[in-house]
């Protein structure tokens, strides 16, 4: 386990304390929006598309309800990039068991934390935002990221064993999580009348999954400050479970701000940056954010669902025609460059266009 607290840590207790004394944030957290406007917290709400998981497994004989779903489906990540998952097999239960050992985890004390702080230069473990130039603006959030998949990767001495239930909820939620991975995945090429396993071969059979713990106090200044910066995700898919009460995932929509709402037995779903390369651009990788507020603390969970490590990732074939030319490269390790360029406020998928 980690030993003495490192730069990260110490940014991280100055945001810890800042949200318990509540004062400003200090200028390396103030992040402008657009042309120096205040960030705005509420704007419009966003009616995210609703799939039901159920409808749209693959079956021998497709049902005039799964076209209907399919079709809603291409729709939606065409358009937006994004859906909110119902009918996906996951207790409402479990679901909130899994937000508590979340919560249980960041109300420990500090100390109890830092035993699980990832290393300097490495992505997995406790701690905040990489910091990786002294000019990056920081995201006000704390977080954990752990390798779930493969399961022989996974760096088990990061995994907290307090709270007594982590581990295994994490393990049972998270399998749940890459069988629904699989069904979306297998989905959507249908829905693109390609065969059904297009997608998931490009994965290939060591795909990677990575769970991020999410957690963002509250803020005195929240039109100063962001959870996490403007960016599309670097995954194939992601899937988020968002807090049960309070919002602040907001999407880029026709060049503004819009708010995601909470279902909370749903989950929230999209495209990332290799499934908008593998689909030739007709799925979109949509730009998102985190806000923060005043008043109250929230705390998510995302899984990244990625191909594996040195898999060459392209357009798929069927999806290239006169009409629609090849648009990207053939790309491999895709998540190296990924920090590099969002860091630097540039989209990293405009490095395989071609």
């Amino acid at each position: 386990m980690a030993g003495s607290p490192t730069k990260q840590d110490l940014i991280w207790r100055s945001v810890q304390e800042l949200a318990i004394n509540g004062d400003k944030p200090p200028a390396r957290y103030i992040f402008c929006d657009g042309d120096g406007e205040q960030i705005d917290g509420s704007p419009p709400l966003f009616p995210v598309p609703v799939i039901d998981v159920s409808l749209i497994t693959s079956s021998t004989s497709q049902s005039s309800k799964e076209d209907e779903e399919l079709e809603k489906l291409q729709s939606a990540l065409s358009s937006c990039g994004c859906f909110q998952a119902v009918g996906h097999g996951i207790s409402s239960s479990f679901l909130d068991k899994v937000r508590e050992v979340a919560k249980l985890f960041f109300e420990l004390p500090t100390e109890e934390k830092q035993k699980y702080s990832r290393a300097v230069d490495e992505l997995q473990g406790y701690g905040t935002d990489q910091v990786l130039s002294e000019h990056q603006i920081l995201d006000w959030s704390d977080r954990m990221f752990l390798g779930v998949h493969p399961e022989d990767q996974r760096k088990l001495k990061l995994w907290p064993e307090n709270p007594r239930a982590f581990r295994e909820v994490l393990h049972e939620f998270t399998a749940n999580i890459k069988f629904i991975s699989e069904i979306l995945l297998k989905a959507m090429a249908r829905s693109l009348k390609l065969e059904e396993n297009c997608f998931l071969n490009q994965f290939g059979e060591q795909s990677t999954m990575i769970a991020r713990f999410n957690y963002y106090p509250h803020c005195a200044r929240p039109d100063l400050v962001l959870g996490v910066k403007p960016h599309a995700d670097g995954s194939g898919i992601t899937i988020l479970l968002q807090d049960r009460e309070v919002e602040g995932l907001q999407l880029l929509e026709n060049d503004r701000w819009v708010r995601v709402p909470i279902i909370p037995d749903a989950l929230f779903v999209n495209v990332g940056d290799q499934v908008q390369i593998m689909s030739n651009g007709i799925f979109k990788s949509p730009v998102h954010r985190v806000v923060t507020n005043s008043e109250r603390e929230r705390i998510t969970l995302a899984v990244f669902y990625m191909p594996q490590k040195e898999k060459e990732i392209g357009p798929e074939d069927g999806l290239i025609d006169e009409k629609r030319p090849r648009l990207f490269k053939k790309v491999k390790n895709y998540a190296d460059i990924y920090f590099q360029y969002y860091q630097a406020g540039k989209r990293p998928i405009d490095a395989a266009k071609i």
